[in-house]
């Protein structure tokens, strides 16, 4: 299984000591990621449909840059600073995902860290790495190709009718 590290200039940087996303086989971690500009490095947005949006922009970003997409995700971690804020925040989030939408979880949490942060938002996705074969497969031999006769088993020479 091969595992690496997933980096992206067009999602948000690591506000902190970790890494954006990390590939482990078929799967793709994505880190929390906030409603930061990837140009800035700074929080933006007024509301929760705001940074929602940017949020998703971000994981899509950190996702594309190995290949999946949104409609890979399966599962998804939200933290609300407000969990008042739901129905707000489920609208774009219903509006940005895909049926059949990844398996979910929402909850309120202290953003405090981040000031101005209303959501933070991590996923898991399952998109498989192309197989590489590790040599290359004989030919057949196609049905209009004549077989060649069998060699005897303890003879270098075919014997024909034998």
């Amino acid at each position: 299984m091969s595992k690496y590290v997933i980096q992206s200039r067009r999602g948000a940087p690591p506000l902190g000591a970790y890494s954006q996303g990390w590939r482990a086989g078929d799967f793709i971690f994505v880190t929390g990621s906030g409603p930061v500009d990837p140009a800035t490095g700074k929080i933006v947005g007024e509301t929760i449909e705001q940074q929602t949006d940017l949020t998703i922009t971000n994981l899509a970003a950190i996702l594309e840059a190995d290949g999946a997409t949104l409609a890979d995700v399966v599962k998804v971690s939200v933290h609300l600073k407000d969990p008042g804020l739901f129905p707000r925040y489920n609208a774009v989030y219903a509006r940005r995902f895909s049926k059949p939408y990844p398996v979910r979880t929402t909850v309120g949490s202290d953003l405090s860290a981040a000031p101005g942060m209303l959501i933070e938002i991590d996923c898991i996705a399952y998109k498989p790495q192309a197989r590489k074969t590790s040599k290359p497969q004989p030919r057949r031999a196609s049905a209009s190709q004549p077989r060649k006769a069998a060699l005897h088993p303890r003879s270098r020479s075919r014997k024909p009718g034998k």
